[in-house]
């Protein structure tokens, strides 16, 4: 499949990708005629998802059933009065309906906009207004219902509501009944451009109101390198991404670049995550290959490795927010694989990572993606030297970098903010070594400006987590009338911790940052809680945190 689109299908050095890594790019490029159902034709008996759910259920798709199904859910959308550009939410959870919704979109040329099951009616509401929603497709849960119907009254570009069950209240179609009796598909005349947009994402809003992020059709093509090489995947590959289908990590990881290999996606549906329940199922049909955050591996390394028979597993990822290095070490030392770490963000695909021709530096975002221009760079534009913290940007020359996207949608001022002079601003600093490798110390605006030092949170959330008693971790400044600012850390003490969390522990844990990294670092401050304020996707918002100690 592969060597459609690329000129060189196999490298075995950092060299060898970067000097023969050159896209054939078709015209009209449509993931889901291209690959999708050209994978059907090849290996139409081939396993390409694996659903299963906590319920007991078991779904086994070919690729054959893939092209089937989305065929007859495109045909189903059509009926319905969806088309080519028509803005579509999906909020589906990790229900095998996203996926052939996903794919049904892209075959009409129209846009499919992924959201989390956890908005309210507010959330609901600002998107349907920014977007000009007319349909969403959602999972028939009582609270998505409930909300999206307190939303209707002031989403006037809403014209059609799909439920897929349990619940179909009045006013919603249902999917269950309806599609089955869905008509012949016919493919439009006219489907779509490389340059039409594909898929818009609402950003988590770490720092304000959430961004839409529009890419074209050529996004899910920068994406072969996601899951073909940083993956490490092949037709052999049974892969298990976890994430929720409303955020961009799904395609990340449950989608394109796995498709592209001609990867089985392995989906497990549940409702609240447990560590011991994904290791379980990983074990029961085994996974080969893995990628989460770094939350995950967390909470996956306190858990009891000889309970399960994870020896399937070869190859493992992790991105959506940097790995510590003790989570590193520790889930090498129980499974001998190393994590490979990658870095991108909503607006692009997979920008820096670890591959597999690499030796992983834990802790580190490895080297430039060389689909990419990456310039690492001061403030007034000039390169950073090696060791020096600076911003991560991408250099934009004639062509748009495949995977980049294309705008904030309806919003000139946000995108130019971004994206000016031949670049684009990720926000995101970093520091480069002198091998080559990029090691993340935060965004821009979360950097701490203390007695002249610039520290990076992440810093300062390393050295904390190689202490037994955290969890989780957030750094942030506090202002100070001396030191400008004084860093500040918010604490999630593990359980046999806590009744153990006052000044003594502070001391300890102060002790133990000066000894793990610079001594200037260390946090003045330490508050303990119960949990820490995250966005819907699960990103901390250090925001809230600021706010909320700038009105004590």
């Amino acid at each position: 499949m592969i060597e459609r689109f690329l000129t060189q299908t196999h490298f075995v050095s950092e060299a060898d990708y970067n000097e023969h890594l050159h896209f054939k790019i078709p015209e009209d490029f449509n993931f889901a005629y291209d690959v999708m159902d050209a994978w059907a034709e090849e290996a139409p008996d081939k396993l390409a998802l694996l659903w299963t759910s906590e319920r007991g259920e078991e779904i086994r798709f070919t690729f054959a059933d893939i092209k089937e199904q989305t065929d007859r859910t495109a045909a189903y959308f059509q009926q319905l009065g969806i088309g080519h550009d028509d803005k579509v939410m999906l909020i589906l959870k990790r229900h095998y309906q996203w996926w052939l919704s996903m794919l049904a979109l892209h075959k009409l040329g129209a846009v499919a906009i992924p959201a989390t099951h956890m908005l309210t009616a507010h959330d609901i509401v600002y998107r349907n207004q920014r977007a000009s929603i007319k349909a969403i497709v959602c999972a028939g849960d009582p609270y998505i219902v409930s909300q999206i119907q307190a939303a209707m009254p002031e989403s006037p570009t809403v014209k059609t509501l799909i439920s897929i069950g349990p619940e179909v209240p009045t006013g919603f179609h249902d999917w269950a009944a309806e599609w089955p009796q869905a008509p012949a598909f016919v493919r439009p005349g006219h489907v779509n451009t490389n340059d039409d947009t594909m898929l818009m994402y609402f950003t988590s809003g770490t720092s304000g109101e959430p961004k839409m992020v529009a890419h074209d059709f050529l996004y899910a093509l920068g994406h072969l390198t996601t899951g073909v090489f940083w993956h490490a995947l092949s037709a052999d590959s049974l892969h298990l991404t976890v994430a929720d289908t409303g955020w961009g990590k799904a395609v990340w990881g449950k989608m394109y670049g796995q498709w592209f290999a001609g990867a089985a996606v392995f989906v497990y549906d549940h409702e609240k995550f447990a560590a011991a329940k994904i290791m379980e199922q990983m074990a029961k049909y085994h996974v080969t290959s893995f990628c989460a955050p770094p939350t995950i591996y967390r909470f996956m390394i306190r858990e009891d490795f000889s309970q399960f028979d994870l020896s399937a597993l070869q190859y493992c990822t992790t991105a959506g927010e940097a790995l510590e290095p003790a989570v590193y070490n520790e889930f090498f030392r129980l499974t001998g694989i190393r994590l490979m770490e990658g870095f991108g963000q909503t607006e692009t695909t997979m920008t820096l990572g670890t591959f597999p021709w690499m030796t992983p530096k834990p802790g580190s975002m490895g080297k430039p993606n060389h689909q990419y221009d990456i310039r690492l760079l001061r403030p007034d534009g000039s390169p950073c030297e090696d060791g020096e913290k600076g911003e991560i940007c991408i250099h934009v020359g004639d062509r748009k970098p495949l995977g980049l996207f294309k705008c904030y949608y309806r919003d000139e001022v946000l995108t130019r903010q971004a994206w000016h002079d031949g670049l684009y601003h990720t926000g995101d600093l970093a520091w480069r070594d002198e091998d080559g490798y990029y090691w993340f110390v935060g965004r821009a605006d979360d950097v701490i400006k203390s007695s002249g030092y610039r520290i990076g949170p992440f810093e300062v959330e390393s050295a904390l987590m190689t202490h037994p008693a955290v969890v989780e971790c957030a750094v942030t400044g506090v202002p100070d009338e001396i030191r400008g600012m004084v860093v500040k850390a918010t604490v999630v003490l593990a359980p046999e911790w806590r009744d153990r969390a006052g000044e003594a522990l502070t001391k300890e844990l102060q002790a133990h940052v000066k000894h793990e990294t610079a001594p200037y670092k260390y946090p003045r401050i330490i508050e303990y809680v119960d949990e820490l304020p995250k966005t819907i996707s699960g990103k901390i918002r250090r925001v809230e945190i600021r706010q909320k100690d700038s009105q004590k």
